[in-house]
């Protein structure tokens, strides 16, 4: 069976409603489930489907000058020295994943800045592989601030939030 037989298969099986079909020929065995709207509605926050936007080449940059190229990472380096000296807390994310604030779309977010929180408080969701995983403080204090846009893929050991310690 070949790639486009797969996906006129998974369209058939989409468009007809089946829960389930299993396919075996010779070595060759295929598996579609097809989750009913229901289980994925409640499972899963609403996402809304970006539209098809046109591929748009982009010219290279032009080489910045000696002086900025060094600017860029001091930058970075200063405001790590700032969040270190002010005694703000990073509430850092333990795995890959898409970065939610909010248990569901029609839900407040967990935390804003300004909040505060207890150890062990929900900050947020950070899903990975459909599991929905609530990411709890690991600190008492106050959120100073949100480092990650929500529904954005976040990356090991990422920073999310600031807390000001309590």
């Amino acid at each position: 069976m070949d790639n486009k037989e797969i996906q006129n298969l998974i369209k058939f099986v989409a468009k007809s409603g089946v829960a389930e079909v299993k396919l075996k020929s010779g070595d060759f065995a295929i598996s579609i489930k097809n989750l009913p709207e229901q289980i994925v509605a409640t499972n899963a926050p609403q996402m809304m489907q970006q539209p098809n936007l046109p591929v748009v080449n982009i010219a290279a940059p032009i080489p910045a000058q000696q002086g900025q190229a060094q600017e860029a990472p001091q930058a970075a380096q200063d405001t790590k020295a700032d969040a270190e000296e002010a005694g703000l807390v990073k509430i850092k994310s333990p795995m890959i994943g898409t970065f939610y604030r909010k248990p569901s779309p029609d839900k407040p977010v967990f935390v804003n800045v300004g909040d505060t929180i207890k150890k062990g408080d929900t900050v947020c969701i950070i899903e990975a592989m459909k599991l929905f995983n609530e990411i709890e403080a690991e600190v008492s204090g106050k959120i100073v601030k949100v480092l990650v846009d929500d529904s954005s893929p976040v990356e090991y050991d990422q920073p999310l939030f600031l807390v000001e310690p309590a």
